[in-house]
């Protein structure tokens, strides 16, 4: 979701916001973002008219000017919306092994079952995450083996990523502990 640009900018402290083009949030406040240089928190998301977008928030954004920001979101559809950022730096590594109980588990089928209804290709989380299990992957080799767009494919592994199932290193997206006992049981229990 966030360029390694963007990302190093944030970590040094010169940018403190980005903005993006969305017909609706694909973000909330609170969520975290792992990058190269660390995790990085939306601590705010709001929305904006770009023609009202100052040299100050383009310099905030990591831009010269806001006709220059201004034209960066022009190549993108949709509404534009602020995101406020904050650098956390690395989080230690979520325990490998992990005891799912039933009201857990059921939780998250809840919410991936959210996720499948929400697009019309229908049911892709456990077949993502079971391809992932298989296989630790990246965004570009996911999206070929399923002739998906990249950027399609970031934001399935980021919403996988906002539910605690996959990590993304490097550019390579792993299961959690989480994910893998989650995946213990067949689909159909």
């Amino acid at each position: 979701m966030l360029s390694d640009r963007i990302a190093r900018g944030v970590a040094a402290g010169h940018i403190t916001e980005t903005y993006f083009r969305w017909a609706s949030p694909h973000a909330r406040p609170g969520a975290r973002v792992a990058t190269s240089v660390g995790d990085i928190e939306i601590t705010e998301l709001t929305e904006v008219d770009p023609e009202r977008l100052t040299d100050t928030d383009a310099a905030r954004a990591g831009f010269r000017s806001a006709q220059g920001l201004r034209t960066s979101l022009s190549r993108h559809r949709g509404r534009t919306w602020r995101l406020t950022l904050t650098h956390l730096g690395h989080t230690p590594a979520p325990p490998d092994e992990v005891e799912l109980t039933e009201d857990r588990r059921a939780r998250i089928q809840t919410r991936l079952a959210r996720l499948d209804a929400g697009t019309p290709r229908g049911p892709w989380t456990r077949a993502l995450l079971e391809a992932l299990a298989h296989q630790p992957a990246g965004p570009a080799e996911i999206a070929t083996a399923q002739a998906r767009p990249v950027a399609r494919v970031k934001t399935d592994l980021w919403r996988l990523r906002e539910e605690g199932l996959v990590t993304l290193t490097d550019g390579v997206a792993r299961l959690t502990g989480l994910a893998r006992a989650y995946l213990r049981r067949p689909a159909d229990q």
